[in-house]
């Protein structure tokens, strides 16, 4: 009986782990705050990435990309890729657009938005 309930469990399991998505986790900033200039720009995700077709990218409240550069793959964890900040970011709305490619081969794709105070 206990080997039928591990063998539906498994089952069941199973397909929820073959589809995983790299789905955006936490980032830094976060989502919605206010805060003064970063010194860089980081959003981690669910699942390893693939660096070759993964991206970030920050456009002003206006729209215009804010030009930072190419984003780098953590190498101590592979999922969570950052932006550094050169610069200080004058005071205005930003908004992070970030498509990302996951190991398991699944693009996905979103945005956040922060404010840096004066």
């Amino acid at each position: 009986m206990k080997k039928a309930l591990l063998a539906i469990a498994a089952a069941a399991l199973a397909p929820q782990l073959a589809w995983a998505h790299a789905h955006l986790d936490t980032s830094t900033p976060a989502a919605h705050s206010a805060v003064a200039s970063p010194a860089s720009i980081r959003a981690t995700f669910t699942e390893r990435l693939e660096p070759a077709f993964s991206s970030l990218s920050v456009a002003g409240a206006d729209g215009k990309a804010v030009d930072l550069g190419k984003a780098a793959l953590d190498p101590d964890d592979g999922k969570t890729l950052v932006l550094k900040v050169g610069k200080p970011l004058p005071p205005a709305d930003y908004k992070v657009t970030w498509k990302v490619l996951s190991k398991d081969g699944h693009k996905t794709n979103g945005q956040w938005a922060f404010t840096v105070k004066p």
